[in-house]
């Protein structure tokens, strides 16, 4: 099989699931052998958050689930542990809690220019591991330009907004295919994987969908 299979991908950056979700999607990627062609879509898990939140991710997720803070604390330890089983190494002791819609933003920036995948990966990287500041975008400027892009242009496009209705038509196709949570993977346009299921649910889909692809 030549054509890569299609995957479009909806996920926020400030989504642990999300990080895990990629990593196993690409470990079973890797075990179905078949090519494939991703591309990720934004989704705001909590739009209304402020750039500058103030407080702990334990606060945050206390209040937004109505839990106690040593129950939240719980579950981040929880999916902390479920991280590092795809060898990722979260520090929520230093994750900056923001906003995240100047991040798709430059996730779109950096998709014109055919590199999304590596910007994607990068602002993950940002949030969950080095505890950086993914919604201001100086900061956000500063991470592009490391990557080698245009730091001036870069503020530029995310001061004017320039990738706002890109991040909004992503948001809208999701209502559109009923998309409640993320990660939420479609594959080949038609068939829907919602979560971070393990790598061998994803080799699955994509060796069922080469084979329909070889027979027509």
């Amino acid at each position: 099989m030549s054509e890569p299979i299609k995957i479009d991908v909806w996920s926020d950056i400030a989504c642990p699931w999300c990080y895990i979700g990629k990593r196993k999607f690409e470990a079973g990627a890797e075990l179905a052998g078949v090519p494939v062609e991703v591309e990720y879509h934004s989704f705001e898990l909590s739009p209304d958050t402020p750039v500058d939140f103030e407080g702990s991710h334990e606060s945050f997720l206390s209040d937004r689930k109505g839990i106690p803070v040593d129950q939240a604390r719980m579950m981040l330890e929880r999916v902390t542990g479920i991280a590092e089983t795809v060898d990722l190494h979260y520090d929520y002791a230093a994750v900056k809690h923001t906003n995240t819609v100047k991040a798709h933003e430059l996730i779109h920036y950096a998709k014109t220019h055919g590199r999304q995948l590596e910007m994607k990966e990068r602002l993950l990287k940002a949030y969950f591991v080095n505890g950086e500041h993914v919604g201001r975008i100086e900061d956000l400027a500063d991470i592009a330009a490391e990557l080698g892009f245009d730091r001036a242009d870069v503020v530029r496009a995310l001061s004017t907004d320039e990738y706002l209705p890109a991040v909004r038509a992503d948001q809208a196709q999701a209502i559109e295919y009923g998309i409640q949570g993320v990660p939420f993977f479609v594959i080949d346009g038609k068939y829907g994987v919602s979560g971070a299921q393990d790598a061998t649910v994803f080799a699955q889909a994509l060796t069922q969908v080469a084979a329909e692809k070889a027979a027509v």
